[in-house]
């Protein structure tokens, strides 16, 4: 087990020299572009095997009101048009996509503390999931929330499935796509099964 960063294509090119890997399996989150083209830089180097796992997207059901952005910049230029009480759930590191947007409230969840630049017109909540429906939606009503903006990251659809009951339209921002060519897995299962066959 290693733990901390690698220096970038060329220290991961060397990091798996060095220790003799003979398979690399991605798992990073779907939103952890820099990660994955190093990754995917650092396997073509080497010549070592690569594996991207990535769990499934989200999949829009009957009820639900969703806009879908390829980006938070396209997110934040749809807000103004949505709703004035915006939940943000797309992390930390993004705030500063929203900052200079006036005459909008925002709620944001994350498990560390935001840094500027930020809406002028934000609160926290610092919290980690998972999250339940029940749970969400008695939080969607206390802020008087009319827009949800989140990231098709996959997983728990809590969220979702309370922004649809309490009919609160969705921004849903695409994943970044993976480069070309890449060897992708759904599940962990499909992962073990793609080491086994290369054993």
């Amino acid at each position: 087990m290693r733990i901390g960063g690698f220096g970038g294509v060329a220290g991961l090119a060397d990091y798996l020299r060095a220790a003799g890997i003979e398979a690399l399996v991605d798992a990073t989150h779907p939103f952890a572009a820099t990660m994955t083209s190093h990754a995917v830089a650092a396997a073509a180097l080497t010549g070592v095997p690569l594996l991207v796992l990535r769990r499934p997207g989200f999949s829009a059901v009957s009820g639900d009101v969703w806009h879908r952005v390829p980006s938070l910049g396209a997110a934040a230029s749809v807000l103004p048009s949505l709703g004035s009480r915006v939940f943000l759930t797309t992390g930390r590191q993004g705030l500063s996509t929203f900052a200079d947007l006036s005459g909008i409230s925002f709620l944001s969840r994350s498990v560390e503390a935001p840094e500027p630049p930020m809406p002028s017109r934000l609160d926290v909540i610092l919290d980690r999931g998972p999250f339940t429906v029940a749970g969400e939606r008695e939080l969607l009503r206390e802020h008087r929330i009319d827009v949800l903006v989140t990231k098709d990251s996959g997983g728990g659809t809590a969220k979702l499935d309370a922004a649809r009951a309490e009919g609160v339209p969705v921004v849903m921002v695409d994943r970044p796509p993976l480069p070309e060519g890449v060897a992708t897995a759904a599940t962990v299962d499909d992962a073990v099964s793609w080491l086994g066959s290369r054993s």
